[in-house]
């Protein structure tokens, strides 16, 4: 039998990867002004939108002649963009090293595990420079395993290309055309980075709304394009702002931040569970609550139809933002 998606019968779970729904939001929005709509990156095969950036790298340095039989795929990871390439590498026939921050969740350094990959754990109050910092793992790893390919996300074009050619383009198919704003988390800044320059292109004037975490220096660089080591301290939320400046990130194609706590963010997470049915990741809650302050600043009207992404899912987080016991520990609850 051949694969056909007419019938929903795939080759592989690459087939998978993309054309991710976009769902009305209603009791969390009920009180703002405008249409709300998720777009939930749960549903690519991976069940995080780092399937995307994965896909497409791999598939370019494989073009490339980069990638072959035997190769190593080497990466710096906060949980999700390893969870992809692991499971690309399983596909494929790919070994793969992660080096990944000891505040991840568990259940993603557990899962990595789960689909064979080898996960070294850095510490994460580390400077980027620290021979520790996962950073400086991973380059260590990639340097000392020949055949190795270091996929960079936090450095690499290809990642803010991944989502140009996918995320924006399908955002804009979605909604019309009629989409006047987007709120998206930022780490990497490939997500943000790839949709805002899309849409842009396609109507200037739609707003391309970032989101950061206490603690992080890219809002204060978006606003000053200095770099301040003074923004930068420890917080919880995995996967969103940084302590160094990625060059995947298109600072000029973003309107705007606003940052969110990391109790807001864990908080938001577990009402949009209850509300909503929504059981979405940490940087959902982060982004739903940057939607919520952008409203409250006045960012949106009656006419406004507004696109907020979910990265990934909440089984990831079962040992952090949905487990009372940690939640208290952080004081929380």
């Amino acid at each position: 039998m051949q694969a056909d998606k007419s019938l929903r019968v795939y080759d592989s779970l690459l087939d998978l990867i993309g054309d991710t729904p976009l769902v009305r939001l209603h009791k969390i929005t009920k009180d703002l002004k405008g249409q709300f709509f998720a777009k939930i990156e749960a549903f690519n095969a991976g069940q995080s939108s780092k399937d995307r950036i994965a896909a497409y790298i791999i598939d370019q340095a494989e073009k490339n002649g980069l990638l072959k039989a035997g190769s190593t795929i080497v990466e710096t990871s906060s949980g999700n963009t390893g969870f992809s390439l692991s499971m690309i590498g399983a596909i494929k026939g790919y070994r793969c090293i992660i080096a990944i921050s000891d505040k991840s969740s568990m259940d993603k350094v557990e899962m990595l595990e789960a689909l064979g990959a080898e996960v070294h754990l850095c510490p994460s109050n580390v400077a980027p420079d620290d021979p520790r910092s996962y950073y400086q793992v991973a380059k260590q790893i990639h340097e000392n395993t020949p055949n190795s390919v270091y996929i960079n996300q936090y450095f690499n074009e290809l990642n803010i290309q991944a989502h140009y050619h996918s995320t924006g383009r399908e955002i804009w198919e979605q909604t019309q055309g009629r989409v006047t704003h987007v709120v998206v988390c930022s780490g990497t800044g490939g997500t943000i980075s790839g949709i805002g320059r899309y849409l842009k292109e396609q109507n200037p004037n739609v707003k391309i709304l970032g989101v950061d975490a206490y603690g992080s220096a890219i809002k204060k660089y978006h606003e000053t394009r200095e770099f301040d080591p003074a923004e930068i301290y420890p917080y919880k939320i995995e996967g969103l702002g940084k302590n160094l400046i990625p060059t995947a990130t298109d600072f000029d194609v973003i309107d705007e931040f606003v940052k969110v706590t990391d109790k807001e963010s864990a908080l938001m997470a577990r009402e949009m569970a209850r509300s909503e049915g929504l059981f979405m990741g940490y940087t959902c809650g982060a982004a739903m609550q940057a939607v919520k302050q952008y409203a409250e600043m006045g960012k949106f009207d009656e006419n406004s139809v507004v696109v907020v992404l979910f990265p990934d899912h909440g089984s990831r987080y079962m040992s952090k933002i949905y487990n009372n016991e940690w939640m208290k520990q952080q004081g929380f609850l």
